[in-house]
């Protein structure tokens, strides 16, 4: 007998392909199925985190100036102390990774099983204290973190190799979080690459494949606000409100940026160098003031805002007190400000859905549901400034295909308004925290660095 046709061979042949198949395709796979189930674990458990605050101070709302700034403090150190990387959302370190010169030991500090645990287990804790965090942002996180582990089942990773798993893991983060696989394709392209030439190639759609089916068969095929009801057809007047719902917008997410860019600039330098020596007092401080607002607004501005977004969206008649937006908007800049894990979509999205109910009283000719619609994607494009996935991603999660036109006139419009005050929110904190890197048109906000 031939060689190659003994079962030695054949068997050796069998490993060599087995092998191979595992590195092109199993590694990819495994790795997106754990970012899907990730992503559905954490959107339960932020869940059940804010339900657990809420259950506290039920009719003892005054336990919130204990329970809040305890845990942020709390959360706080620890992040300074042995989760260092994992602050914020996490996209502007994906942002670093992908764009800043290679370096081995801060691809280590921002990404891998340290910052997975820290991500969850104190993202987790600022929403179990009542904070404006979201979500989504860090699942983006996540899923880079999970996909940079799988890279140590390869015997070798090329520079290109890593950074496609980490585009892959956060695009696939992205889509599981929200349940919109075509937000998560745009969003590796124009958030993470800022570049239309960059080639969506079958690591990154297999990867959104796989995180998506995860979530589809956990929480099934569900739309994250639900379906909205507006007409597929607008009169030409109805132009007048969406440009004013776009300014508006546009002007709000440019205020949020300037006002998280340029923290040396409205907080005291004695406060700045009291943040840095003492980070569980910083966090306890700030805690203090969330819980402050939360109670004198009527627990309006706990948690990360979904459950107020999606009653205006769906014009169930429980709106939200005129001043909702502006209080959510500031306990979002003391909650992000801590520096605990945390994302700003879903607030975003609460904070335009309370410009869109302005907006709706001011045209109260139109449905209620389209104008919400719309100011959220304006105040999301406007902070992102990623207009396409903006849309697209509001535009999945209500179904709301005859509303393509208007939200997409709103967040081009709503980005290019911001983009006259502050560079793109993402960027702009990847250059002043992780690497140098030129942020694209618009002025170039100075912080201190080390926040």
């Amino acid at each position: 007998m031939h060689a190659r046709y003994r079962p030695a061979a054949l068997w050796r042949l069998t490993r060599k392909e087995l092998r191979k198949s595992w590195l092109n395709y199993g590694v990819l796979w495994v790795g997106a199925v754990l970012v899907g189930l990730a992503a559905v674990l954490f959107a339960n458990w932020a869940n059940e985190a804010l339900n657990i605050f809420l259950g506290w101070i039920e009719g003892r709302p005054w336990l919130a100036l204990i329970i809040t700034p305890a845990l942020s403090g709390g959360a706080v150190w620890m992040t300074r102390r042995w989760f260092n990387g994992s602050e914020g959302s996490g996209i502007p370190q994906v942002i670093a990774a992908l764009h800043g010169p290679h370096d081995p030991t801060r691809m280590t500090r921002l990404f891998g099983l340290r910052i997975l645990i820290g991500k969850l287990g104190l993202g987790l804790m600022g929403m179990l204290g009542g904070l404006t965090l979201g979500r989504e942002g860090p699942t983006v996180h996540i899923g880079a973190s999970i996909m940079y582990e799988m890279r140590r089942f390869y015997p070798r990773v090329s520079l290109r190799m890593e950074r496609m798993l980490l585009l892959a893991g956060s695009a696939a983060g992205l889509s599981g979080a929200f349940n919109t696989p075509l937000a998560g394709i745009l969003f590796a392209i124009e958030e993470l690459t800022r570049s239309f030439e960059v080639r969506t190639n079958g690591v990154l759609i297999t990867s959104i494949v796989f995180s998506g089916l995860v979530s589809l068969a956990l929480a099934g095929n569900y739309l994250y606000f639900g379906q909205i009801t507006a007409p597929d057809i607008f009169p030409i007047a109805f132009i007048l409100p969406v440009v004013i719902a776009a300014v508006l917008c546009g002007l709000a997410g440019a205020a949020f940026n300037l006002t998280l860019l340029r923290q040396a600039r409205w907080i005291p330098r004695g406060v700045l160098a009291w943040r840095d020596r003492s980070p569980l007092l910083w966090g306890a401080g700030l805690g203090l003031l969330v819980a402050v607002i939360g109670i004198a607004t009527g627990g309006q501005t706990w948690g990360s805002g979904y459950d107020q977004a999606r009653h205006l969206l769906m014009n169930h008649g429980e709106q939200v007190s005129w001043y909702y937006p502006l209080v959510k908007w500031l306990s979002m800049v003391l909650s992000y400000i801590t520096g605990l894990p945390g994302g700003l979509f879903s607030p975003s999205l609460s904070i335009g859905a309370g410009f869109g109910q302005w907006v709706s009283q001011w045209f109260g000719q139109y449905p209620q549901s389209a104008l919400v619609a719309i100011c959220m994607v304006g105040y999301l494009a406007a902070v992102t400034q990623s207009p396409l996935t903006s849309f697209v991603i509001v535009m999945e999660m209500i179904n709301g295909g005859g509303l393509v036109i208007p939200l997409m006139a709103t967040a081009l419009i709503s980005s290019r308004v911001a983009n006259v005050f502050t560079p793109p929110l993402y960027e702009a904190l990847a250059e002043q925290k992780y690497f140098a890197v030129p942020t694209g048109s618009g002025p170039v906000a100075t912080a201190d660095a080390r926040h």
